[in-house]
């Protein structure tokens, strides 16, 4: 019987952190998270106008490039998200 990870060890398919964003571009955690809850989804858990107002990746990237509080906050759904998502929550 395997112990559960702890969510802080989470790691990809190629064998990564999560938590340390190897490899993975800004485009696609958007990509990823607008496929996983939509912009509705997007917006209700980060409040954020990109995902609100005419709402599209590039829109987006152009906001999360340019604003860094904005960023981490996408950047940590993405981490939470995909961990859940590995550790089957």
């Amino acid at each position: 019987m395997s112990a559960t990870p702890h969510p802080q060890e989470a790691r990809d398919e190629n064998g990564h952190l999560i938590r340390e964003l190897h490899g993975v571009t800004l485009a696609s955690i958007v990509e990823y998270l607008h496929g996983r809850y939509g912009w509705p989804g997007l917006d209700q858990r980060l409040r954020m106008n990109c995902f609100a107002v005419n709402p599209s990746v590039k829109s987006a990237l152009a906001f999360l490039r340019r604003t860094p509080w904005a960023r981490t906050k996408v950047e940590e759904l993405y981490i939470q998200t995909r961990t859940a998502e590995v550790l089957g929550k």
